[in-house]
């Protein structure tokens, strides 16, 4: 099809959404129903051969045959199937806030509690659609749209298998090769556990910012996955609970024994770890962090790609007033960084000093080593933000971010000397 349409069967287009190699999808409006709606097209190509050709119409065929099968508020709705010699359409639902692939960066991080969720109900839709007798087979974060409450829809059912009806059953190599489970590599059956594999690397991707494993092509890729383990999660975001981690590590499970058996009982696990996740409830984007960190005096000699750094490591702390933050005596090596509120320093039931927005505590006891034990107990006056690091995360950064560290720390040291210098000359008058 050349140039844009000004109409497709009864659907006036008002513009173009997107194109791949198989397909176009347009923005229509349903003017009987008052609604938008999203017409994918099929593109001919007259280059293919017959073969492929036929794998094509097969593809747009299997998901036309959708229509009318499932309906779920997390799934996207399929109106209306044309399929004909002339020109092959499929008229859905129209979700306007894009895909979770936008997501699944480091710069944009959503917030670990609404993630969970939308994971959560990705598995309730794709058991319904299970129940209903579809595989998807091509789980992915482009996949999961977002619609204008911020609510899920899973899309693009052209790969999937309906167990029910042979006739739309496609054979060969399917998916994106970096959300495969191994045994769908290995051109196994596909099942819902594969399926469940897809979402589990969907979800490592969007706690992460990254894929678990990375390649250069599709070839280095499936090696991987078939061979090698996947960069610990724990070692990216060591502020996810443990129970998380185990979640998506058994959904990612390489033996199809050891992952889920089905969507329920990743779907219950999930649920079970919403109270664990109430911290989370006022938890900010990566992109809200990253901002906030970068009005603080503490890292104004920080480059962007330094700051990155040090929030992928760090652990983002909220705690409400008048709270025991550190006590007195403690042996640990981690310090804070205050990103937003205030805190009081205590010794001996004597107030040293408060401690403001960019202000760090804590730090003396990792430049000190191991034996080191806190010299002060820190309170919380306010309700604050803390970037907690712990040393070997710290040990972790480049040389560059620290020594960026290590000069702050000299700063602060300079600072408090020249303070506690002004108050004992205060106190000799």
């Amino acid at each position: 099809m050349s140039g844009r349409p000004v109409k497709i069967g009864k659907y006036d287009i008002l513009s173009e959404l997107g194109r791949g190699a198989t397909a176009v999808v347009y923005l229509g409006e349903d003017k009987f129903n008052d609604r938008k709606v999203a017409i994918k097209v099929q593109v001919k190509d007259d280059s293919a051969g017959p073969e492929e050709a036929r794998r094509f119409e097969k593809l747009f065929l299997n998901e036309a045959a959708l229509v009318g099968k499932m309906s779920h508020p997390n799934i996207v709705g399929v109106f209306d199937a044309v399929v004909d010699g002339d020109m092959s359409y499929i008229v859905m639902e129209y979700v306007g806030g894009g895909s979770l692939k936008k997501y699944c960066t480091e710069t944009n991080l959503l917030p670990v509690r609404q993630t969970v969720l939308m994971i959560f109900k990705a598995c309730r839709a794709l058991d319904y659609a299970f129940q209903n007798g579809v595989i998807h087979r091509d789980i992915k974060a482009a996949n999961v749209l977002l619609d204008e409450r911020d609510d899920i829809k899973i899309s693009d059912f052209g790969t999937a298998q309906i167990s029910t009806s042979t006739h739309t059953q496609i054979d060969g190599f399917v998916g994106s090769p970096a959300y495969m489970a191994p045994e769908m590599i290995n051109e196994e059956p596909p099942s819902a556990q594969s399926d469940i594999y897809s979402l589990g690397v969907t979800m490592y991707e969007l706690l992460a910012g990254r894929l678990p494993f990375q390649a250069t092509n599709s070839v280095a890729m499936i090696n991987k996955i078939l061979n090698e383990e996947a960069i610990p999660l724990k070692s990216i975001r060591p502020d996810l609970p443990d129970r998380l981690i185990e979640i998506v590590e058994k959904a990612m499970a390489k033996d199809v024994a050891k992952r889920y058996p089905a969507w329920y009982a990743m779907a219950r696990d999930l649920a079970e770890t919403f109270p664990q996740l109430e911290k989370y409830s006022f938890e900010i984007s990566s992109a809200e962090k990253f901002n906030s960190l970068r009005k603080l005096e503490f890292f104004k000699d920080f480059r962007d790609s330094e700051l990155w750094e040090v929030l992928r490591g760090a652990i983002w702390e909220n705690h409400s007033r008048e709270q025991n933050l550190l006590l007195e005596g403690d042996v640990s090596r981690a310090f804070f960084i205050i990103v937003s509120g205030q805190v009081k320093v205590v010794k001996d039931d004597k107030l040293l000093n408060v401690l403001k927005d960019g202000d760090c505590f804590g730090e003396m006891a990792y430049l000190s080593g191991d034996r080191a034990r806190r010299s002060a107990s820190i309170f919380s006056v306010s309700e604050v933000q803390l970037l907690k690091i712990q040393d070997v995360q710290l040990d972790q950064l480049s040389d560059a971010c620290q020594l960026r560290f290590n000069r702050q720390f000299l700063r602060t040291l300079i600072d408090r000397l020249a303070w506690t210098s002004t108050v004992l000359a205060q106190v000799k008058k």
